[in-house]
């Protein structure tokens, strides 16, 4: 099975390049370790939240930006093994020192729980982290496909991914926890949906806030105050560097 280790930073707007510089030099060296796909996307239309959100998450200053990326591995055993040796591979040690404020980072291991279409080749990617009570698993997985079914893939929606925490560690400054502000029996949720442009996920946005007018809003198996999200560029994807 797939597995993905998700991460949210706060990058310094002006070290945009550098930064793409850094993942580019990053690629081969994790690629040897045995991830199939890494992509980085550039926050464009993040908003602030009155609970949370996503600039919050990592402590961002007022000249950051908000990166949502993630890797894709073929499991997660591959994963652990390939955390345990990079600690020690001179390689990792020997690369230049990040353009960012990485103990601000928030990482972790997710499965994917549910995932339908593609985010191959897109333009936008749309990020969320929340928090879903372990209990309602099944029925966020249920409230994903009909979201995919009923609201995203009619209104130009090219993929959906959800992934579920499996290994989300505890940070000293920030984390996935502090983050959604998790509460006791919570898991974190690290998941994106794929467009073509940023266009057309806006005006789906507009399409199914205009349905739902008049209608009560369906319980949702998770506090949505507290979810957050952001539109994100993406600045590079591995699969097109190929």
């Amino acid at each position: 099975m797939a597995y993905y280790t998700g991460s949210v930073a706060a990058v310094p707007t002006a070290n945009k390049q550098k930064y793409v510089e850094h993942i580019k030099a990053a690629w081969p060296l994790f690629q040897n370790y045995g991830v199939t796909r890494m992509v980085e996307s550039w926050g464009v239309d993040v908003p602030r939240g009155k609970v949370n959100d996503l600039y919050g998450a990592v402590n961002a200053k007022k000249d950051e930006t908000v990166v949502y990326s993630w890797l894709e591995w073929p499991d997660k055993t591959t994963a652990d093994a390939a955390w345990q040796k990079m600690q020690n591979d001179p390689a990792m040690k020997e690369m230049a020192q990040m353009p960012f404020d990485g103990s601000r980072m928030i990482f972790g291991g997710f499965e994917p729980i549910f995932v339908e279409g593609t985010d191959r080749n897109v333009g936008y990617v749309q990020g969320f982290a929340l928090a879903v009570p372990g209990k309602n698993r099944a029925a966020y997985v249920k409230m994903a496909a009909d979201a995919w079914e009923g609201a995203f893939k009619p209104n130009g929606c090219l993929g959906i991914v959800e992934a579920w925490g499996v290994d989300v560690p505890h940070g000293k400054q920030t984390d996935f926890y502090r983050a959604t502000k998790a509460e006791d029996g919570e898991v974190p949720v690290f998941s994106w949906t794929a467009w073509p442009d940023r266009v057309t996920c806006d005006a789906a946005a507009k399409a199914m806030e205009a349905s739902m007018e008049g209608q009560e809003f369906p319980e949702m198996p998770f506090d949505g105050m507290r979810m957050m999200w952001g539109g994100f560029e993406p600045i590079f994807d591995s699969v097109k560097s190929r």
